[in-house]
């Protein structure tokens, strides 16, 4: 006879489930964007450091890429752990301006 293990699904109860869930996917999607970046970086790096020392080509381009991209970067970081959650207040005030404009 085989007993059939029973696994507890965890179904979301409230609102901030729901949002801690989708918090974490964004931290977890930073991270790896974060992994491609250095990767990436670092072998246009290591392909310039090849270039120079076979031609002495001396300028830096993978700077472009760096800066442009960190910008990028930079910005995903903000979205994934600097962004807060709005607060009850907030909502409360922005449903109210809406109405006010509404009645206008």
């Amino acid at each position: 006879m085989q007993s059939e293990a029973t696994i507890p699904v965890v179904e979301p109860e409230t609102d901030v489930h729901t949002e801690a869930l989708q918090r974490l996917e964004k931290k977890r999607d930073f991270r790896g964007h974060l992994l491609a970046y250095v990767l990436v970086n670092a072998g246009l790096w290591a392909i310039w450091g090849v270039v120079f020392a076979v031609t002495g080509a001396w300028f830096p381009w993978p700077l472009f890429v760096l800066f442009g991209w960190g910008i990028g970067l930079a910005f995903h970081a903000w979205d994934a752990y600097g962004r807060l959650p709005f607060t009850e207040e907030q909502v409360r005030r922005e449903e109210a301006r809406l109405q006010q404009r509404r009645t206008q």
